[in-house]
């Protein structure tokens, strides 16, 4: 206990100083071998395995923007490929209805045509009917009349029948 109280820390003996420095430095070697490799050996494995998701995520971003863009593309794509479509159906659309008016007024115009056609053939048909009946009638009063006034002359009959066949072809 003596040797303790002559022991000051502001003062240390140079015996104590020397083993200290030895000790430290063999303390050091020892850590700095075993202890300062793995551990720099471990850092410099983390910054790798944190720079290489870095990149990974870097990557990754810009397969999103890429992937992105060709999604925006395909939109675009599609909505002028849609607006085609509309068009190309209301064009149709016109187109048909276009057409659907013209064959039902070409319908109509036939039906027309053929309306007038046999309102014509009824009205000629009439006519003819007509003149048959009002050239019976003059036959009959001429006959009349004549009978009353001719006596049986084949000359006159021959004449009586060459004027009805021309009133036939009238």
């Amino acid at each position: 206990m003596i040797f303790l109280s002559d022991f000051s820390v502001i003062r240390p003996e140079p015996g104590l100083f020397f083993w200290s420095v030895v000790i430290f430095l063999v303390f050091w070697f020892i850590i700095g071998k075993f202890a300062f490799k793995p551990i720099a050996n471990a850092l410099q494995e983390r910054e790798k395995s944190i720079q290489d998701a870095l990149d990974q995520a870097k990557l990754a971003q810009e397969q999103m923007e890429k992937l992105n863009n060709e999604n925006e593309k395909l939109l675009q794509s599609a909505r002028k490929e849609r607006g085609k479509i509309l068009a190309e159906a209301k064009e149709m659309h016109s187109k048909i209805v276009g057409e659907a008016k013209e064959q039902a007024k070409l319908e109509a115009n036939k039906i027309v045509s053929k309306a007038k056609a046999e309102i014509e053939h009824e009205k000629e048909a009439a006519f003819a009917d007509l003149k048959n009946k009002v050239g019976s009638m003059a036959l009959v009063i001429a006959e009349k009349v004549l009978e009353k006034n001719l006596s049986n002359d084949t000359s006159q009959v021959e004449y009586a029948n060459s004027l009805l066949n021309k009133m036939n072809l009238n």
